[in-house]
């Protein structure tokens, strides 16, 4: 059976194979090449891709990165279709679904929205409820570099806060848009806010997400 993750990266693989090596993504600094490679070694080098997180790892980091960009463009994106080897945690079905289906889905909207023809893509109700699930869990996480109050909504009213403070911005949208606001692609969302004028301003240039 096949999980919002396994969905999100035969997708994701997809659009970066239709793109082209050399195109631009959301990712500031990346084209597709480096956002295939980054991929890759998230899953295949677990040694190098710490350095996302530790400084300490970033040299082993910046050398990996220069490993697999150099690497055929077809090669990465074989690596990405047939997914982490057989010992990697991310192998494990549920690891991967809790770890990659929203990874996975930021990413191909980093290569689509930054194609000039880009137009919305509509999530089927079950993939909208897994990412607001998501989401309302690590609301907080995500939202933690927030310069004001912020408040997550969906259409139908449900809410999740993301930073608490004052003045407070309420974000209402999609669970996908909201998704891809709180990953730091706030530019790109299709999402409302509402609230005072400065606080909003503030939130839309602050670096959110993970």
């Amino acid at each position: 059976m096949s999980t919002h993750a396994k969905r999100e990266r035969l997708l994701l693989a997809d659009l970066l194979e239709a793109a082209g090596p050399e195109a631009p993504t959301l990712c500031a600094g990346w084209r597709t090449r480096e956002l295939a490679a980054h991929v890759v070694i998230r899953e295949r080098r677990p040694d190098a891709a710490g350095g996302l997180l530790l400084n300490v790892l970033k040299a082993r980091l910046d050398k990996a990165m220069e490993e697999y960009t150099a690497k055929p463009y077809e090669e990465l994106l074989e690596l990405i279709r047939t997914g982490p080897p057989k010992m990697s945690v991310y192998a494990l079905k549920q690891i991967d679904e809790a770890a990659n289906a929203v990874e996975f889905y930021v990413h191909a909207e980093d290569v689509r929205r930054a194609q000039p023809d880009w137009s919305p893509r509509e999530l089927d109700p079950v993939f909208s409820d897994a990412l607001w699930s998501r989401l309302d869990r690590m609301a907080r996480l995500a939202g933690r570099k927030s310069p004001v109050g912020l408040v997550l909504r969906r259409p139908n009213g449900q809410t999740s806060v993301a930073h608490k403070g004052t003045p407070v911005v309420t974000v209402t949208g999609e669970p996908g848009e909201l998704t891809l606001f709180c990953f730091g692609r706030q530019a790109a969302a299709a999402v409302e806010l509402d609230g005072p004028k400065e606080a909003v301003s503030r939130l839309t240039q602050a670096r959110l997400g993970l």
